[in-house]
């Protein structure tokens, strides 16, 4: 009994918590939707989200490209399939892991800022100021950083696709002896629109992923110094979690067979 009172416990804490995640989720669309906005703030974090998140999208980009063709070019040469390092570098980088390890990246560094940054205003009362001074905290802190992070990553992602592409390119035409002509014909002929939609519809599903894991655990940090720092590594695991879960919901809604 004691066996199925932990589980029973575990469930009931688990939906209480989708439930809270859900009524915030919902509230912060409906803030980001509504006017007035603050369109400073919004500024200031796509700036914050969007430029400052480029070196570290930028060097993941490439080195992953570049590993991606080596990799694909030592295992098709096991089967005479050297050739399709081109096609498979753009599909893999536009579909996949431009768009993941881009999300990936910016939720380590966003997601935890936005944590840090709410859950020391929460503990420290300054959310509760805002709302004594009349100013709603879900339209002056949330809403701007759900919005600009969805508008951001998928520019964030188009810009990996290149520095990824480009990365395979140059490891392939300079080491691996491709002719550089035919590598770039072949790259744009396997690319297809579906590809680069699929991938820019999943970098604004990760972008409004990565805000609102950072904002919900902020908003709804407590405990002083150490409750904030739980909400950090909190919005960090939670937003990697669900950024690879919907990233298979959004490939099986694009590319399913059935």
């Amino acid at each position: 009994m004691n066996f199925l009172s932990v589980i029973g416990r575990t469930v009931i804490e688990f939906l209480a918590s989708a439930g809270r995640l859900g009524i915030f989720a919902g509230t912060a669309i409906a803030h980001a939707f509504r006017p007035p906005y603050y369109l400073r703030h919004i500024g200031a974090q796509m700036l914050n989200i969007g430029y400052y998140s480029l070196p570290v999208v930028g060097l993941t980009a490439v080195f992953t490209g570049a590993v991606l063709a080596l990799q694909i070019y030592e295992g098709g040469s096991r089967f005479n399939a050297e050739s399709a390092v081109a096609g498979i570098v753009v599909i893999g980088f536009v579909r996949e892991l431009g768009p993941v390890l881009g999300g990936l990246m910016v939720a380590g560094r966003v997601s935890a800022a936005m944590a840090a940054e709410l859950g020391t205003m929460r503990v420290t009362e300054q959310i509760d100021a805002l709302s004594t001074l009349s100013t709603d905290p879900y339209k002056y802190l949330i809403a701007p950083r759900i919005i600009a992070a969805t508008l951001m990553m998928p520019l964030l992602v188009l810009v990996a696709d290149v520095i990824g592409v480009a990365g395979g390119y140059v490891l392939a035409t300079n080491k691996l002896g491709f002719n550089p002509g035919t590598y770039l014909k072949t790259t744009v002929d396997f690319l297809h629109q579906d590809d680069v939609i699929s991938g820019l519809v999943k970098a604004c599903v990760f972008g409004f992923i990565i805000a609102l894991m950072g904002c919900y655990h902020g908003f709804t940090s407590r405990g002083g110094a150490q409750g904030v720092g739980k909400s950090t590594t909190d919005a960090v695991v939670s937003a990697s979690i669900l950024i690879l879960t919907f990233n298979y919901i959004v490939t099986e809604l694009f590319f399913s067979t059935s």
